[in-house]
């Protein structure tokens, strides 16, 4: 073969190469244009709610993109939206497969997301497969543990199943005590805390010892928060509730109680006079627990309770016209 001709060869070779890479380029750019395109009109359809059209363009998006992520989690989290916890059809089952499927799929994709973990724990957790959850929403913690929220995510799921099994709801406990420890300064962790023994379930013996216990998150709370109307007044709800709920203490334990409610309620009220709930709460404790508790007072405690109850409904009133006017100068 002559020089020129050889040269020729290669010519066309490289021409032949040329075209075919500019092809692929071209069908890889329309490829991801249109990927885009059919996304950003899912995510509207997905933000309006309509999610049966959201479905037909992520699914669209897929076409051109089978390895987006975040086109197969929200196609997931679209069907999830369809699927109705607790309903035996045909329609509900196909529902139920296909969220798992593109959820499923998007944490192959990224392994470590966690949104896609929480959500994929959070469809298991409404199809009551209580093992399959768990392993995901505990995944979240490997991942972050510094990550108070994560705790509070987890243990508020143990909290779903603590009234079918009492080792669940020692799991859930565990995990609020396991928050406090990330951030014991932080005293929104000894809040969830109490605020979980407070519904706990049991015998009224064991409610009592709950209470109690939930007692003491709140005095922890107030040790960091001295000066917080809501801390003072949660302990305070806590104390007239023991008073009120657990007939069978005696009078002389359910009145020191109340009375011990009361001061609560008051240094609540002295922190912050316009705050409407401590009067909701003071009108109770002197009608339903210490009028009956010193019935020789009880004309007395009546007519405490009602003008605290009246003093709630001012502050509340005051407090609609004012979210009115704010939204009025909105405007």
């Amino acid at each position: 073969m002559s020089r020129k001709t050889t040269q020729r060869v290669m010519l066309a070779a490289v021409t032949i190469a040329v075209i075919f890479v500019f092809t692929g380029c071209q069908d890889l750019s329309y490829g991801k244009l249109a990927a885009n395109y059919h996304f950003g009109r899912a995510n509207s359809y997905f933000r309006e709610n309509q999610y049966r059209k959201a479905i037909t363009e992520y699914e669209a998006t897929l076409k051109y993109n089978p390895n987006m992520t975040q086109a197969f989690r929200f196609l997931g989290e679209s069907y999830k939206q369809l699927y109705k916890p607790g309903v035996d059809t045909p329609l509900n089952k196909e529902l139920e497969q296909k969220t798992l499927g593109a959820l499923t799929r998007a944490l192959e994709i990224e392994p470590n997301n966690r949104d896609i973990i929480y959500s994929l724990g959070d469809m298991y957790d409404k199809l009551r497969k209580f093992d399959e959850a768990e392993k995901l929403y505990l995944r979240i913690i490997e991942l972050q543990p510094e990550n108070m929220d994560n705790y509070y995510v987890v243990a508020e799921f143990y909290k779903r199943y603590a009234a079918e099994k009492k080792e669940i709801a020692k799991k859930a406990e565990s995990m609020y005590l396991r928050r406090i420890e990330t951030d014991p300064e932080n005293p929104q962790g000894y809040a969830y805390m109490a605020t979980y023994l407070e519904q706990s379930a049991g015998s009224p013996e064991e409610l009592l010892k709950s209470y109690e216990r939930a007692a003491e998150f709140w005095q922890k709370r107030i040790t960091l928060q001295p000066d917080s109307a809501e801390a003072w007044l949660a302990l305070g709800v806590n104390e007239w509730s023991r008073a009120y709920r657990f007939q069978f203490l005696t009078s002389a334990e359910r009145l020191k109680l109340a009375l011990d409610a009361f001061k609560s309620i008051t240094k609540a009220i002295e922190l912050d006079p316009n705050y409407p709930e401590p009067y909701a709460w003071m009108g109770p404790l002197h009608k339903s627990v210490l009028a009956k508790l010193e019935p020789e007072k009880e004309a007395r405690h009546n007519a405490e309770g009602d003008r605290y109850l009246e003093r709630f409904q001012e502050l509340r009133k005051r407090a609609a016209e004012r979210k009115k006017l704010e939204e009025e100068l909105k405007k």
